[in-house]
């Protein structure tokens, strides 16, 4: 640990005078690659530099042990007691700092929200979801945009799919994916029984031309009048676009914009998106096959959370977290899951796959 810390104060300070020589600063999108990897090691640096500055302390108690003065040795006995107790904790620290980092974690993300059993109070609860995310993507002071929905009557939406654009989007939302639950008595129910209905989240982190590379020839594109609320343009122009892609099967429809170019634009960046998040699900099946994450980042077969409205809780079901305060988490905050959700999928791929 010793070793590996002061290699990294070192690049970080190599990569401080890169940042003060005149050729990096002439160049500004070499510049601004060299601060973000001096940025991503802020963290570890300055829990580092307490720790070597600790561990000089030791060493000198440890020197002075080693000498005559009895009464000195005596203090110093005592103090030693307790900074074994820091260095411990200070190693544990960074232990979670040196992690590997997701390479994904900065990427803008696509959320898909889908209905799931339960009909339109199914719908509805997707839309207190797109609403969830929506009030905490303005928290997070990201920018949302909204690529594709199917809405039904009453507010409800059968699918949405949005994008949000911002610091670390997908870092912080990666675990939302999967098998939202929702135990309430709607509206319409008269005898004021409880329902259960569902929703699925799929969070893809956005795909980039450059991470993937669709051939042309492998797509279908369909165009189409667009259906349901929309203005004048509705059914007037063939504006709704349909790509297939073929080799996997995917398919992704966009209407929500206007123009032809809109919509079709859009439906290449979610099918991008998806394509990618496949690739991921492929190696991330290749290095699970002998254990199985805690912390589910995608699955949307795994049932993940429970929103129980006559109890005024919220249940993480991966990591046993309940917290009584429903409507807090319904209107965008969600920052403690998010947190207790990191910090349990950090701990096990320290246990997986410890630092040396």
């Amino acid at each position: 640990m010793l070793e590996k810390t002061r290699e990294v104060v070192k690049k970080y300070e190599a990569l401080t005078d890169m940042l003060a020589s005149p050729e990096i600063a002439s160049n500004p999108s070499r510049y601004s690659e060299i601060a973000k990897q001096r940025h991503e090691l802020e963290a570890v640096v300055e829990k580092g530099c307490e720790y070597l500055t600790l561990m000089d302390q030791i060493a000198e108690d440890k020197a002075i042990l080693q000498g005559d003065d009895e009464e000195l040795k005596s203090i110093v006995h005592e103090e030693l007691s307790d900074l074994e107790e820091q260095r411990l904790s200070l190693e544990e620290s960074l232990k979670l700092l040196l992690l590997p980092k997701d390479p994904r974690d900065d990427k803008n993300t696509i959320m898909e929200i889908r209905a799931g059993t339960g009909g339109d109070e199914a719908a509805l609860f997707a839309a207190d979801l797109f609403r969830m995310y929506s009030r905490y993507a303005e928290r997070k002071l990201w920018k949302m945009g909204i690529l594709s929905s199917n809405e039904i009557g009453g507010g409800g939406f059968k699918e949405v799919i949005f994008s949000l654009v911002g610091e670390s989007v997908f870092g912080e939302l990666k675990y939302e994916g999967g098998v939202h639950r929702v135990q309430r008595v709607p509206e319409t129910e008269a005898s004021g029984r409880i329902h259960t209905s569902a929703a699925t989240v799929a969070v893809l982190p956005e795909a980039d031309e450059i991470d993937i590379n669709i051939d042309p020839g492998d797509l279908r594109i369909d165009t189409f009048r667009a259906s349901g609320a929309g203005g004048q343009h509705v059914n007037k122009t063939e504006s709704a676009v349909r790509i297939t892609h073929n080799p996997t099967g995917l398919v992704v429809t966009c209407q929500d914009e206007k123009s032809q170019h809109k919509n079709r634009s859009a439906a290449m960046k979610v099918l991008r998106s998806r394509l990618m998040a496949l690739e991921g699900e492929k190696l991330r099946a290749e290095r699970a096959e002998a254990r199985k994450s805690m912390v589910s980042t995608g699955d949307r077969s795994a049932k993940i959370r429970t929103y129980n409205f006559p109890q005024g809780r919220v249940t993480d079901h991966r990591i046993d977290l309940t917290l009584y305060k429903l409507n807090n988490v319904l209107d965008g905050d969600l920052f403690e899951l998010i947190e207790k959700l990191r910090i349990a999928d950090q701990l096990e791929l320290l246990n997986a796959e410890p630092v040396e």
